[in-house]
């Protein structure tokens, strides 16, 4: 059992404070590529991966754009960061605006990406929480740390005024 929060070291305080931080600073990041997505007619699902501090992969949906049905946001920048790498083991922390698919999950997992951190669920096809666990299955030889729920409501926002600007006598 843990001690109660006014007795906690400062230390551990301050920790926690910084990761939060960091994690709306890069899913910030994440929105505005999903943004951009979203003005380029793509479903808009933004993604950063960070490693050791630094970004090394970005992207966002590009699916209609390249004609390529595995081209989401969390490919894109696993894709990149591996090129910058050098190496398909690229660790690190992919944040993502939307709960990932089957698809981005396993590649997640065969990346080697140690933590996801993802803003809201998608109940329709998320394989981190709402439909499987797929990141933290404990039959894979990896498994991903999960976050949810950063800046949520402003990913769930951007797909709701995406899908309802498309849907005729929606608006």
């Amino acid at each position: 059992m843990s001690p109660p929060p006014e007795t906690r070291p400062r230390r551990h305080l301050l920790g926690e404070e910084a990761r939060q931080e960091h994690d709306l600073r890069w899913m910030s990041l994440a929105l505005a590529e999903a943004a951009a997505a979203g003005a380029e007619g793509e479903v808009p699902v933004g993604a950063v991966l960070v490693v050791g501090g630094e970004v090394a992969g970005v992207g966002r949906n590009a699916t209609r754009a390249v004609a390529d049905p595995s081209a989401h946001a969390e490919l894109l920048a696993l894709r990149a960061a591996a090129a910058k790498a050098g190496d398909w083991r690229v660790g690190g922390t992919l944040y993502v605006t939307l709960e990932p698919c089957a698809m981005c999950a396993g590649a997640l997992v065969l990346g080697r990406v140690r933590c996801v951190v993802f803003g809201a669920r998608d109940p329709k096809a998320g394989m981190v929480v709402s439909l499987g666990g797929l990141l933290t299955d404990p039959r894979l030889n990896h498994r991903c740390a999960v976050r949810e729920g950063v800046l949520a409501e402003e990913a769930s926002a951007l797909l709701s005024r995406f899908f309802r600007e498309r849907r005729p006598g929606s608006r």
